[in-house]
């Protein structure tokens, strides 16, 4: 029996559970998930009935193998961290009023919580003091790092007019340093180049998409010793897609110094992506609603090592490939 499917045994010792917190507790992709599930079910060691999966008489035996132990911070949610309870109310007074995320550039935020724990994270890391590129700003980054006003400059960029809009009229209103632009990753616009110390991005998770984010991203920075900040999932990107991400982060430049697992949370908060969820390839599959915050993302901390090159330069055209692949089974088709 493989690891995936010990770690599903594990949770279910402890009692009947519901099929998306399954999900959350393992960590092989969406695709693979599905398979082995179904393959247990097959086996006659799981049942699954409206959500709910149990473990059979055959499947009580051999869990016993299994004792599952809860051991994550009940306190950090095990990310390590606290929040930064500085900018908490602020920030949540101005994100109540965000634009919604829509299907068409694959959008969804992860939560306030997630957000303040990221921004502690990289002012432990003496990431938040100079100028900050913060490459696509679903999750309202780049007005978080300006409320602590520690940074020397932030600069968003994202394809949603709305969100540049929103960024632009908040920075306006509570004088806030930041600015935003309407750029296309498709289109290189050369007036960030070698400008910034940090970059920050959740990117898509396609092979195409994050080459392209990270590019855009990695040509922003100044040089040696520039520090980058991303998220990523295990759910849409299999160890194999997690091998060759790292390369070309290798390639490009970088050592990878961290690796936080499942530290961002998106909240399924009735504004969030999950709104449009019955045209996720994984609720179709599984044929039922999610009724907990199973996707999160692993944040990473990458830094230059030498001068950086980004793998795509100029213009491109990637389409739909940019979003979708075989392992988009959380993405909107």
């Amino acid at each position: 029996m493989d690891r995936i499917k010990k770690q599903i045994l594990s949770i279910l010792s402890s009692g009947n559970i519901s099929i998306w917190r399954i999900i959350d507790f393992q960590d092989a992709s969406l695709p693979e998930f599905f398979k082995k599930i179904m393959e247990l079910e097959k086996e006659g060691i799981i049942k699954i009935s409206d959500g709910i999966v149990k473990l059979t008489n055959k499947g009580k035996k051999l869990a016993k193998k299994f004792v599952f132990s809860d051991y994550k911070c009940k306190l950090c949610n095990g990310t390590g961290y606290r929040m930064a309870y500085n900018v908490k109310k602020k920030y949540e007074s101005i994100a109540k009023n965000r634009p919604k995320p829509i299907e068409k550039y694959d959008q969804g935020y992860v939560g306030t919580n997630a957000i303040l724990r990221k921004l502690a994270f990289m002012m432990e890391r003496g990431d938040v003091y100079g100028k900050i590129f913060v490459a696509g700003d679903d999750d309202l980054f780049s007005i978080a790092l300006a409320l602590t006003g520690l940074p020397e400059k932030v600069v968003a960029v994202d394809i949603d007019e709305r969100l540049i809009d929103f960024i632009n009229d908040v920075a306006k209103k509570y004088k806030l340093n930041v600015e935003a632009y309407i750029q296309d990753f498709q289109y290189e616009i050369k007036d960030f180049h070698g400008k910034f110390d940090v970059f920050v991005t959740d990117p898509v998770e396609t092979l195409p998409g994050i080459k392209l984010f990270l590019s855009r991203a990695v040509a922003s920075l100044k040089g040696k010793g520039c520090a980058g900040y991303f998220g990523l999932t295990t759910l849409e990107a299999s160890r194999k897609k997690w091998f060759e991400i790292q390369k070309m982060i290798h390639d490009m430049g970088f050592v990878i110094t961290d690796i936080r697992r499942q530290f961002q949370v998106y909240p399924d908060d009735g504004s969030n992506f999950f709104r449009f969820q019955e045209k996720l390839p994984i609720v179709k599959k599984l044929q039922t609603k999610s009724d907990y915050n199973w996707y999160k993302s692993a944040l990473y901390r990458i830094e230059a090592i030498k001068k950086p090159v980004p793998l795509i330069k100029g213009n491109v055209k990637l389409g739909k490939a940019i979003y979708k692949d075989n392992e988009s089974w959380a993405t909107p088709m």
